[in-house]
């Protein structure tokens, strides 16, 4: 039986609670999964400059993540319908990143990570797994103190979105709309454990340098898209072609990624669509 929002309510303090003494700050969510506070400053004028919680009250999202028990107590209590809570990545002790493996996208996330994970040979140690009520899962991984991993959504690879610094996983217990959060079994028992090095340097921002010619990395994005399935062609595509464009190889490789495309079995305007689409998501001009 699904627990009343009394209920509800309560357990996600409890399990807020539970998981600031391991040292993850935690904030309250609604059903919705966003932030249960709203801003305080959605009346400010515009061009006010930003507050990250300086101005002492609430509703400030991730900023107001806390392992204090009081404060933390205190956020629900100004938040009384909040029926899950967020854990902020990136802060000490643990600097937390998370893996999203998401299932809504269509792609098969577990198979992109497997194939990134053979492409740049690591492998996912043992560590927290928690379950979606979509089906997909979240891993909970750790990052030097020196390293912000930033956040992205399908970047590393078709469905996999990442959490790392300014953002936050739903945690464990937590309820919203469509179900509950919980941990794979066998997992409870482990720490996060630390994010292998070749899976790190694949988080991080590309380096500042572009490439001006394909290169071996324009052939590994043109035999990605010549791997897709049926079901996958346009969204692999379309996660190359954005690849290529962030290191400035887009234009060089645009014939090889519509020949690849046509191999596939995509027509010509599907395919160049499909590539000016994520020519313009990255700032270029197709």
């Amino acid at each position: 039986m699904a627990p009343t929002d009394r209920q509800a309510r309560t357990l996600a303090l409890a399990h807020a609670l539970s998981a600031a003494e391991r040292g993850l700050a935690v904030i309250p969510l609604s059903r919705t999964k966003l932030p249960a506070l709203r801003s305080p400053h959605h009346d400010d004028p515009a061009g006010a400059p930003p507050c990250h919680g300086e101005c002492g009250r609430f509703g400030h999202g991730v900023y107001d993540a806390t392992t204090d028990p009081e404060r933390i107590r205190a956020l629900f209590a100004a938040a009384p319908w909040a029926t899950g809570y967020g854990i902020a990545c990136g802060l000490p002790p643990h600097h937390l990143i998370g893996i999203d493996l998401d299932t809504k996208s269509g792609t098969d996330s577990s198979t992109a990570l497997r194939e990134l994970a053979l492409r740049h040979l690591f492998t996912i140690p043992p560590t927290v797994v928690v379950l979606t009520p979509s089906g997909g899962r979240h891993l909970w991984l750790t990052g030097p103190p020196d390293t912000a991993v930033p956040n992205s959504a399908s970047r590393l690879a078709p469905g996999i979105d990442v959490r790392g610094a300014g953002g936050y996983l739903v945690g464990p217990g937590s309820r919203t709309r469509h179900g509950e959060y919980t941990v794979a079994p066998g997992s409870a028992h482990l720490a996060p454990a630390p994010c292998p090095p070749a899976l790190l340097r694949l988080l991080l921002p590309a380096p500042h340098h572009r490439r001006t010619s394909a290169g071996a990395h324009g052939q590994g994005l043109v035999h990605f898209v010549l791997a897709a399935h049926r079901g996958q062609r346009n969204t692999r595509l379309f996660w190359a072609a954005c690849r290529a464009y962030e290191n400035g190889i887009g234009p060089a490789l645009l014939t090889s990624l519509v020949d690849a495309a046509l191999d596939t079995g995509l027509t010509e305007h599907e395919a160049r669509a499909t590539i000016a689409s994520a020519a313009r998501l990255t700032g270029h001009r197709p």
